[in-house]
């Protein structure tokens, strides 16, 4: 399965990962580590370190491109801050206020 498959299943399964990058990071390697065979509640810190250095996990900056590119896509992915983070919410406020005016 392709990583945009696996963040999208993630995303799906488990909503918390919607708004934090640092938790769907986790949670993808963690499955990663068990499909390689590997205990991730056994490895150490250094050995998960050197995993990463040595390019053995998904690139974070892949997974998070596929997050964003998939909640872009797909609003059901999106989650609670995505709007937030699309500036969305200031537009709407600055509308409502009356310093913007609807082209």
């Amino acid at each position: 399965m392709k990583t945009k498959e696996i963040v999208q299943q993630l995303l799906i399964k488990y909503p918390k990962l919607k708004d934090c990058d640092n938790n769907l990071i986790s949670t993808y390697w963690f499955n990663e580590l068990k499909e390689q065979g590997m205990n991730p509640k056994d490895l150490t810190a250094f050995e998960l370190l050197d995993l990463h250095s040595k390019s053995k996990l998904t690139n974070t900056k892949s997974i998070i491109r596929f997050r964003r590119k998939l909640q872009e896509e797909h609003p059901e992915l999106r989650g609670k801050k995505y709007k937030v983070r699309k500036g969305i919410l200031q537009d709407e406020f600055k509308q409502e206020l009356g310093y913007e005016k609807n082209n």
